[in-house]
């Protein structure tokens, strides 16, 4: 029988994060009288629960920048919004969702209306209830379990989700090709289950056979995962990695040769990376959730600009902390400090982001927004991402998740 071949193609499943900075700390704000009678000093309290150490924490840096400049500019400089300054408190949850949640309390007790964060899905997942309880506004930063969408009423996500990544990397493969071997390949965490979910949704769907991988996010050791993925034979290994072990993982996946009959789906994680697997994944379409030249928007010109004067650029998860600024401006400039009123502001919302437009979709509050395919190429002595296609937003849309009750 005529071997059959994948088209060599990848993807990223990587994972977010979110502010750095200093733990629980307050920040300056903005504000201008309003009709509502607030004052110059009157204060909405935002609260940031993410990881600025653990697993998560080389993201953090990242997310930061996106939510600072993403306030500069949706307040246009000033940093007021209607009459009110903004208490910004950072607080970390070292990458525990025991942790976050703690934190969480502990703000929304202070009478924080409004909390951000959960740079882990597992952090993100462990808060939403949390702000359906207490009534108050939560905007996932950029945890990407598919879980967080349509969870309550009262979470909102800032980032992408897991089955956007996956849709967006079947558009890499033909309609035709079916009853092939899939193994996920991912960490045993909420977001690596919700990356199985997903790849078991979109290519289960189309006849393939689909098992999974989950490595526990205690090991150190990935030599005994990388030999049962290459045991297992598959036609092709969806790996889904994040935080600082993803080294020690590819590794291992190439010690054991895992790519020599097995076509493998990854992708292009963060800036710091691109060097380190340029070579193994030259050639390779890979789906990325952002990179500085994949995006011709406005906003995205803004940030480049901005960041260029200081000798820097913005990497895979400053959107999502830019947007998070940006949905915590619109939030209060239509809302004030009346939740259903900023909950309100943000369903069906449509605007430009680093990204292009997205749009928060009002039935379950998905975050329609592009992903992009593009392949690493060298550039004298480094890899840089060049743009392959984008997958547009209403092409990436997840299946409609009603909220309970």
């Amino acid at each position: 029988m005529k071997r059959w071949r994948w088209q060599r193609r990848a993807l990223l499943a990587s994972v977010v994060a979110l502010l750095a900075g200093t733990g629980a700390t307050a920040q300056p704000g903005y504000g201008k009288t309003d009709a509502s009678g607030a004052s110059e000093s009157h204060a909405i309290k935002v609260g940031i629960v993410y990881s600025r150490s653990g697993l998560l924490s080389n993201y953090g840096a990242m997310y930061a920048q996106g939510v600072r400049l993403g306030l500069e500019y949706a307040t246009k400089g000033t940093m007021r919004v209607n009459g009110h300054r903004i208490q910004l408190t950072l607080v970390d949850d070292a990458t525990d969702p025991a942790k976050a949640v703690s934190a969480a309390k502990d703000l929304i007790g202070q009478g924080y209306k409004i909390i951000a964060g959960s740079t882990s899905s597992g952090a993100g997942l462990a808060v939403a209830p949390l702000a359906e309880q207490n009534k108050v506004l939560f905007i996932a930063g950029a945890a990407a379990t598919d879980a967080l969408t349509g969870v309550n009423r009262y979470t909102f996500r800032a980032g992408r989700q897991t089955i956007q990544d996956v849709m967006c990397a079947r558009t890499l493969f033909s309609n035709s090709e079916i009853g092939k071997k899939v193994v996920t390949f991912a960490q045993d965490s909420a977001f690596g289950q919700s990356i199985a979910a997903g790849v078991a949704s979109v290519f289960g769907g189309r006849g393939h056979s689909v098992s999974r991988i989950l490595v526990p996010l205690s090991a150190t050791d990935f030599t005994p995962f990388a030999a049962q993925l290459k045991s297992s034979n598959a036609d092709l290994a969806y790996i889904a990695w994040a935080g600082t072990t993803a080294t020690a993982m590819y590794t291992a996946i190439q010690q054991q040769n895992v790519q020599a009959n097995t076509k493998v789906v990854t992708g292009i994680a963060e800036r710091a990376t691109w060097n380190l697997f340029g070579q193994a994944l030259q050639g390779l379409d890979l789906v990325s959730l952002y990179f500085p030249e994949a995006s011709k928007s406005s906003v995205n010109t803004w940030l480049r600009a901005k960041m260029r004067k200081k000798g820097q650029a913005p990497d895979i998860f400053t959107p999502d902390g830019f947007v998070t600024a940006q949905m915590i401006v619109r939030a209060i400039q239509k809302g004030g400090e009346n939740v259903d009123r900023q909950i309100g502001a943000l369903e069906g919302y449509q605007f430009v982001s680093p990204k292009g437009v997205q749009r928060i979709r009002q039935a379950d509050h998905a975050m329609l927004q592009p992903v992009y395919i593009a392949r690493l190429v060298r550039v004298g002595a480094t890899y840089r991402p060049r743009l392959v296609k984008t997958c547009s937003p209403g092409n990436l849309q997840p299946p409609v998740k009603q909220f309970p009750g």
